[in-house]
C-alpha cells in the first residue's frame, strides 16, 4: 500500500532535509514503521526543494514560499501524480485545500485527516470543516474524547470515523538512574520534573503553589523546572523568593533536546499543569523512561495515562486538587507504576504501535466504494 503524508503548513526557517527530520524525530518514526511493510511518502513545504529518503521514507520538499497555500492546485495535482493508496492530510485546518485534493484524486484513494491540537473552527469556517468531513474516510485524533467533542460540536458528522491514535511518540528508552543523576546532577526523594512553556495554558504557577505547600511536609521533595519558554518567569520567580520552601523548586530553563533523555530518568515523576494539550510529547517522552505521571485530568491526558492508570489524574488549575494527588504519592507503588508506564507506552504509545493501528485503520477502510 502507498501512503502520501501531506502537510499545507509552509516551514521556513528549514532549509535542509537534515534539519527537517530532527524537527519530526517525535513524528518520523510512525512512518518509517509503516514503511517497513508499505511505501510512504511525506510531501513537506520547506525552504529547500527536492528528495530525500531516511529511514525507508520518501521525502519530497517543495518551496512554494508561501506561508499559506490556500488554492494548492500545483501541490494537489503533485500528490494525485503519486497515484496513492491513502493520503494523510496533517492537521484539521485545511479544509478548503483537502476537499480541493479529493476532487482531483482518482475515486479509490482513501483520505486519512490527523488531528494536531486543533480546535473546531466556528463560524463560516465551521461549515468549510463540516465539508471538507463528507470526504474524510478516517480521523485520528489522540484521544477518542477529542474527536467526539468535535462530533458533538457539529465539525464531523459521525463518530464511526474517529480513531483513537496517539500523535507522537518517544526515541527515549530507560537508563539506570545512578548514570542518570550523574548528567543531571539531581537530588531530591521523590524527584519531580517539570518539561513545557511557562504559559497560561501550561498554568506552571498553579503547579508550584501546590508543590510549595506539599514541600512543607516532605523537605526532601523537589521539582525541577525545564522549559523553553519564560513567559511567565516574572510571576514564579516572585512566587519562589517569597516563600520559605522556595529552594525547594529548582529553575533549570532550556536544555539541548537530546539530554531530556537523563531528566526524564533521572526523575520520579512527571508533573504537569496543561488546560488543554493535543496529546503529550512530554507526557509520552516520560513514560517512555518510566517517569510517573501526574497530569491534569484532560482528555489527551487521560488516553496517554490509561484513565489514570499509569500515573495521577487532578483537575486542571484546582491547587487544592493537585495537592491533595502529590499527599497521596507516599502511598503509591511507584515502581509498580513505572513497570504499568513502560509496558503501556510499548503497546500503546510507541512507534511500531502507532503505525499498527494506522496501518489496520487504512487496511479496514473500503476501497472498491466510490467516495461520494
Amino acid at each position: 500500500m502507498l501512503y502520501v503524508s501531506i502537510s499545507y503548513s509552509y516551514s521556513p526557517d528549514f532549509d535542509t532535509p537534515e534539519s527537517w527530520f530532527k524537527r519530526i524525530a517525535g513524528y518520523a518514526g510512525i512512518f518509517e514503521c509503516l514503511a517497513i511493510e508499505n511505501k510512504v511518502i511525506s510531501v513537506k513545504q520547506i525552504n529547500y526543494e527536492g528528495e530525500a529518503s531516511h529511514n525507508g521514507v520518501e521525502y519530497q520538499f517543495v518551496n512554494l514560499n508561501r506561508k499559506k497555500t490556500h488554492f494548492p492546485f500545483g501541490l494537489n495535482r503533485f500528490i494525485k501524480s503519486l497515484n496513492p493508496d491513502v493520503v494523510i492530510v496533517q492537521g484539521l485546518h485545511n479544509p478548503v485545500q483537502l476537499i480541493l485534493l479529493h476532487s482531483i484524486l482518482n475515486k479509490n484513494t482513501k483520505i486519512i485527516a490527523h488531528h494536531h491540537a486543533e480546535r473546531p473552527l466556528p463560524g463560516i469556517k465551521k461549515y468549510a470543516q463540516k465539508l471538507a468531513d463528507h470526504f474524510v474516510d478516517a480521523y485520528l485524533f489522540a484521544s477518542m474524547d477529542m474527536g467526539l467533542d468535535w462530533v458533538k460540536k457539529g465539525n464531523i458528522s459521525s463518530a464511526k470515523k474517529i480513531n483513537e491514535v496517539m500523535e507522537v511518540s518517544s526515541n527515549f528508552y530507560p537508563v539506570d538512574k545512578v548514570l542518570a543523576k550523574q548528567k543531571t546532577n539531581v537530588s531530591g526523594n521523590p524527584v519531580f520534573l517539570w518539561v513545557g512553556r511557562l504559559n497560561d495554558n501550561k498554568d506552571p504557577l498553579n503547579v508550584v503553589r501546590a508543590f510549595l505547600k506539599y514541600a512543607k511536609n516532605n523537605p526532601t521533595a523537589r521539582l525541577y523546572m525545564i522549559y523553553h519558554t519564560d513567559e511567565l518567569i516574572g510571576d514564579l520567580n516572585s512566587l519562589l523568593k517569597n516563600d520559605p520552601d522556595g529552594d525547594a523548586v529548582i529553575l533549570i530553563g532550556k536544555v539541548p533536546h537530546d539530554d531530556l533523555l537523563y531528566w526524564f530518568n533521572s526523575a520520579d515523576l512527571l508533573i504537569s499543569g496543561s488546560h488543554y494539550e493535543g496529546s503529550g510529547t512530554a507526557v509520552c517522552e516520560a513514560m517512555s523512561c518510566g517517569c510517573v505521571p501526574v497530569v491534569t485530568d484532560i482528555f489527551s491526558f487521560r488516553m496517554i495515562t490509561d484513565d489514570g492508570k499509569c500515573g495521577m489524574l487532578y483537575e486542571a488549575g484546582n491547587e487544592t486538587a493537585l495537592l491533595n494527588v502529590l499527599n497521596q504519592i507516599g502511598e503509591l507503588d511507584l515502581e509498580e507504576k513505572r513497570r504499568l508506564c513502560l509496558r503501556y507506552f510499548r503497546e500503546k504509545l510507541s512507534f511500531p504501535a502507532i503505525a499498527k493501528q494506522i496501518d489496520e485503520i487504512a487496511k479496514g477502510l473500503n476501497f472498491s466504494a466510490i467516495i461520494p
